[in-house]
């Protein structure tokens, strides 16, 4: 059986309200790996919304970030 991922983390947000958005970020990057997925369904919809500048943003935030931190182990 194939599942189309992006299809299934929208049916099963659809519904939820803005509190019930914020909780399953915050548990999907505290949690296990496997909710990961989701996470990039979720911030592809916030991109393809977004206007230039913010994508900018976003990008310039993603960069600046991840340069301050040192380099992880894909291992750990």
């Amino acid at each position: 059986m194939n599942i189309n991922i992006r299809n299934a983390v929208i049916n099963n947000i659809h519904n939820m309200n803005t509190q019930e958005l914020q909780d399953l970020v915050q548990d999907s990057i505290k949690g296990d790996e496997k909710l990961l997925p989701g996470l990039g369904v979720l911030f592809e919809v916030i991109w393809e919304n977004s206007p230039q500048s913010e994508r900018n943003q976003m990008i310039q935030t993603l960069q600046q970030n991840i340069a301050a931190n040192p380099k992880p182990s894909p291992f750990a």
